[in-house]
């Protein structure tokens, strides 16, 4: 991985899942941000944002006030370019949860899951080298 990559915001309230997440994103070729509240991530995107190719997202992180949904929204109003993947142990999101574009993943999810949901969000041209080789 190179100065050039792009980078990723994990976003999750458990550091194990949220190191895990930043591991299969590295390995996906991604440099990775992270925040164990929306809230932190909001700040991570004020400041990165422009440098931001995807967040990954828990829907519940407590004991903050905004929900992985509401970070999603935010994100999607805000930094439109960035991609959007939800993840949650809990049940799907119902209709109006996620902004458009985004995508939810199951917990517990494993590093092909998530392979494979970002080759559906980042558009040809915006993968990381890794993820671009890994696609065949």
């Amino acid at each position: 991985m190179d100065r050039h990559s792009p980078y990723a915001l994990v976003a999750d309230d458990d550091t194990l899942i949220r190191m895990d997440a930043c591991e299969i994103l590295k390995e996906a070729g991604f440099r990775c941000h992270d925040a164990a509240t929306a809230e932190q991530a909001v700040e991570l995107l004020g400041r990165f944002g422009q440098n931001i190719q995807l967040l990954f997202t828990d829907v519940s992180m407590p004991p903050g006030k905004m929900t992985g949904f509401q970070l999603a929204r935010h994100c999607a109003q805000n930094w439109p370019h960035i991609g959007i993947l939800v993840a949650s142990g809990g049940p799907p999101p119902g209709p109006g949860d996620m902004p458009d574009g985004a995508l939810f993943i199951s917990k517990p999810f494993t590093a092909d899951v998530v392979r494979e949901h970002l080759m559906k969000i980042l558009p040809e041209g915006q993968r990381p080298e890794p993820l671009e080789n890994g696609a065949d």
